[in-house]
This record gives C-alpha cells, structure tokens and sequence, in this order.
C-alpha cells in the first residue's frame, strides 16, 4: 500500500516538473505568439478586417470644436488700441473620414486619398451657426499684409478696391458663413482678374476648402515587409520632400499620416508625422503613462520646441521669418498671407504675445493637445489636437483700411480635433490586448506555481510514504528475525 502511494507520489512530482517546464516555456514563447498576432493584425491588409477597417474608414466618432475670438472693439484697434476678445464657442461638428482610390503596390506601399466632411452638432455646440461674431477680414488685412512692399500708388489703388465692395478691416457674420463661406464681390472680383491669388474660386469661408474635401494623394507603408515602417509616409502628391521652407530639414516628411504608428512602442519613442494643413512634419514627445479602461497607454504631447522661433531652437530657422516663440509662419504655402499657427491662447509661446491681446487665458488642461496611444499597437485610443488661427495684423501706408493699427498677432479663431475610441471596437480592444494576455500570463504563472507546489507536497509526501515503508519493511523484518529464533528454539 505504502509502495503505491510513494508511486503515485513521484507521479506527482514528474507532473509538476512537466507543469513548471510549461509554465516556463510559456513564459518565453507566449510574448512571442502576442508580438506575431500583433504584426499579422496590423499590417493594412483587406485580410485584417478589423484593422483594416479602422484604418480605412476611422469609425470612431469624431469631432471638430471650433471656437471664435470675438472682437469686442474693432474701433478702437483702428486707433491704435489694445485689441479685446471674448471667446464664443464650442461650435461642434461630427467628422467623416473615409479612404477612397485605395491602390496596393508591388513595393509593399498603398496610395489613397482621404476624403472629410464636416456635420453640424447643434446638441453638443453652445449655439447655432446662425449666431454673429466680429473677426479681422482676412481679405483686406491680409492683403494688406502682403502688399505692404508694393509701390504705394499700388497700395491706394487696392484700398480703392476695398471700398468699392465695401469691404472694412473687420467683418461681423454668422458662424456658419464664417465657417463655409459666403458671397464676396471682391472675392468675385479678384478670381476674375487676379486668378489664383485667393484659396478658393467660390464662396470665401476660413473652412471652406476643407469640407468635402481630400488631403491629398498619400502613399504609405502597408508594413508587409517592416514592421517598423508601417504608417510610414514614402511620399505626398507624388513628393518625398515639401519645397515651403529654406532648410532640406524642415522641408522633410518625416513619420506617419498621423492617425497610427508602428507598433512596440518605448518610452524613448516618438510620434513624428506630416499635417498638410500645417504644410510640414510635426513630433510628439513621450509625457506619462496612464490607462482607458484598463487599456495601458502612453501620452505624447507637442515639446515647448514645437512652434518656437529660429533664435530660441536653431532646427527651427527654416521656417523663418519667424516671430516670437510659440508661433509658425505658414504664409509660405498660404498665398504669402501674413498667417500664423500656434497652441490656442498662446499656449506654451512668449508671454509676451498676451499682452497685446485682452482677453486671453492658456491653461495646458484646454488648450495643450495631446495623444494616448497604446504602446503594444501603436493604436491611438485618445486624440485631442487643439490648434490657433493667427492673422498678423498693422497700419500699411496708402491702404486706409488698416488705420493705425499696431502691430499685433492677432487671434481668430481655434479648434479641437478629438475622438477616442469606444463601444465594440474599445470592447475587442479590451478583450484582445488586456484580458487575453492577462489570462496568458496567469496561465504561465500559474503552471509555474502549481508545478511547484505539487513537486514540494508530492516530495514531502514521497519522503513520508518512504519513511512509513522503511518502518513497515522493519518490523517485518523483526517479526520475521523472532519466528525464525523461535523455531530454532525448538
């Protein structure tokens, strides 16, 4: 009976070895199954339909909040005042995006056009597109800003122009024709006669060329054949390198299209990634750890260096002319007009730029943007983009319109493009990159630990039976010793 049991005992031990042999194993080799399902399910490939389909439709819900400075004195900037602002908003609109002309290359390489159109949310803005607001009239004080260089017989005949469409230095309309434009006789006027000169050939809107609109032919990494560069932008409208600015490093397009990265993301990593809007390759910079929902996640959020001037950060000096930091100067791909791009309200730029403006109050918690990202899938979970509009505003000789006013980077208007993802596909997301791993790596350690406690108990229990046996085997053995001396005996 004690022989069975000790047998059954090493059966114990040989089980609990083979259990911490597999536990082990599956220590190594389990990463290595998650890091191979990982690159399998995102290279863009029809095959991967959920990826795939993320990336070509986007179907988490998207928005853009628009927010408008509101120009409080216009009369008094004319005499040369310190302009006052109040700001007017969230004005809410669901974004559409949706790949279309989507061509795969032998060269492991797809080429699209991304495709957006801009819905109005009456429910989620503080108002309706009906509502007026004041701003700078980008057509006269942006003209003037260019033409500042012109002979000035030029400039009176421009100012002449100006008032024969009645157009003022500032304009009060609603936010909707601000938005996606409204009927301009100048416009008309000089599409006419000065073709080219203007963004758009009808109605003149700050968004009007953004709606039901691409941007542009996009060729990217499928990852087919690197991993590392799936995402990865070989070439924009048929370019490999932009020609806006003076340096070859700036005129880069460097990172992704800037919706996903590569995946196996570090601490030490970071997001770069080309923005036609903002005509160059910008870069985030690693900020926390955190978590959604029990998904891990890393915050990137834009370096102070982002938008500072040539003098603050060398690199930097090939987007000159540059103004105080915290500024870009986009006139070069904007038709020469004097625009500037920077955080809203001056976010993290020279606070000497809000001493020229009344009304202003950056705070990182509303006006920094930021991208959480999840590490293992270089998957973005939680998009926040907030960007200003800036028009560079002051008094040009022989264009009365401009008055006397003093040179001032003057806001128009910002907005936030933010989405996060939810429901089903947060769900699938949850299920396959937190509880899935987890119970792989339970089960590893679990194999580990009860391999281990079955070896010590079966031992134990081994050394017991053992012991009993060796007791048993001799008191038989004096018992046995005893009879044979009785029978001597007699």
């Amino acid at each position: 009976m004690a022989i069975n049991k000790a047998k059954v005992a090493v059966g114990f031990i040989v089980a609990g070895v083979l259990m911490v042999f597999f536990g082990v194993v599956l220590t190594f080799v389990g990463p290595i199954i998650i890091d191979d399902q990982v690159v399998k399910n995102t290279v863009i490939d029809p095959k991967n339909s959920m990826s795939y389909t993320m990336w070509k439709d986007v179907p988490v819900p998207f928005f853009m909040s628009v927010y408008f400075f509101n120009v409080l004195n216009p009369q008094e900037i004319l005499k040369g005042e310190k302009p006052m602002v109040e700001q007017k908003g969230p004005f809410v609109y669901r974004k559409r995006i949706q790949k279309d002309n989507i061509t795969f290359h032998d060269n492991g390489t797809v080429s699209y056009r991304e495709y957006r159109t801009y819905y109005f949310e009456p429910t989620m803005s503080s108002g309706n597109e009906s509502e007026v607001v004041t701003i700078p009239n980008m057509l006269v004080l942006g003209a003037a800003g260019m033409m500042e260089s012109f002979p000035y017989a030029v400039r009176l005949m421009i100012s002449a122009t100006f008032k024969t469409f009645k157009e003022g230095p500032f304009l009060t309309k609603t936010v909707g024709e601000l938005m996606w434009g409204y009927d301009s006789g100048l416009v008309d006027f000089l599409n006419k006669w000065l073709p080219g000169m203007l963004p758009t050939t009808g109605k003149f809107g700050l968004f009007a060329e953004f709606n039901n609109s691409n941007t542009g032919l996009f060729t990217i990494f499928t990852g087919r054949d690197d991993i590392r560069k799936i995402h990865q932008v070989d070439s924009w409208n048929g370019l490999t390198e932009l020609n806006y600015w003076k340096t070859p490093q700036c005129n880069m397009i460097n990172g992704t299209a800037g919706q996903m990265w590569a995946p196996f993301m570090t601490r030490e990593s970071t997001l770069p990634f080309y923005s036609p809007d903002a005509c160059r390759s910008m870069e985030l910079v690693y900020q926390r750890d955190g978590k959604m929902q029990g998904i891990p996640l890393f915050r990137y959020v834009a370096p102070k260096t982002l938008f500072a001037n040539g003098t603050d950060y060398a690199p930097n000096a090939g987007f000159c002319p540059c103004r105080q930091s915290g500024l870009l100067n986009v006139s070069s791909c904007r038709h020469n007009s004097p625009v500037f791009i920077s955080h809203p309200h001056f976010y993290n730029a020279d606070p000497v730029l809000l001493d020229f403006v009344q009304g202003l109050n950056p705070t990182e918690e509303e006006h920094g943007l930021f991208i959480d990202i999840h590490p293992m899938t270089g998957v973005p979970l939680n998009v926040s983009i907030r960007l200003q509009l800036n028009l560079f505003m002051k008094t040009v000789p022989g264009i009365t319109e401009t008055g006397k006013i003093a040179d001032v980077v003057m806001p128009m208007i910002w907005f936030e493009e933010s989405g996060y993802i939810d429901g089903p596909i947060l769900s699938t997301f949850h299920t396959n990159l937190v509880v899935l791993p987890a119970v792989m790596e339970f089960m590893q350690y679990g194999f580990i630990a009860l391999g281990v406690a079955s070896i010590i108990i079966a031992s134990l229990m081994h050394h017991k039976f053992k012991a009993s046996y060796k007791e048993w085997a001799q008191g038989d053995q004096d018992k046995k010793e005893k009879c044979d001396i009785h029978n001597a005996d007699k």
